[in-house]
């Protein structure tokens, strides 16, 4: 396996990056049923970048992208929770040909470095409960199962 490095994006970055939503967002689409058809955003990615509370990290293997993922700080949702803030983890991708190699546990390894500088003792991310790969990677990391969200359409 080549060197992969983990770096902090940058707007050069910002042509593949776009790329990779999209990524996501085809990945999403069979388990979500509500996600609107055609071209769509997720995020702003330019912020995510440049945002003070944001950290997105890339992947990349001889100078071309593979992956990357984000942390962002958030206050607790729940006032009995025994933290004020966690980091929330999103736009979580590796690309086609990189996957099954360990890339997300590295990008989750680099942003738990600058969540822990923070002094930040959560991370949250989603996943769809039908997602059985991208659930046993986050469960490689270190994740488990904490809450059940459910939906309902009532059209």
């Amino acid at each position: 396996m080549k060197k992969i490095n983990i770096r902090v994006a940058t707007l050069e970055d910002l042509p593949v990056l776009l790329d990779f939503e999209q990524g996501v967002i085809a990945a999403e689409r069979p388990f979500n049923p509500t996600i609107r058809e055609g071209y769509i955003q997720y995020y702003n990615i330019p912020g995510l970048i440049t945002s003070d509370h944001i950290r997105l990290v890339v992947a990349e293997s001889d100078g071309k992208l593979i992956g990357c993922g984000y942390a962002r700080i958030e206050p607790a949702d729940r006032h009995y929770l025994n933290y004020a803030q966690h980091a929330y983890l999103g736009f979580m991708y590796t690309a086609p040909d990189y996957r099954g190699q360990g890339i997300n546990r590295m990008i989750i390894a680099a942003l738990k470095d600058w969540v822990l500088e923070r002094n930040i003792t959560e991370m949250i991310l989603e996943v769809y409960p039908d997602n059985k790969s991208a659930i046993r990677a986050y469960e490689q990391a270190g994740f488990s199962h904490h809450l059940i969200r459910m939906r309902r359409s009532i059209k």
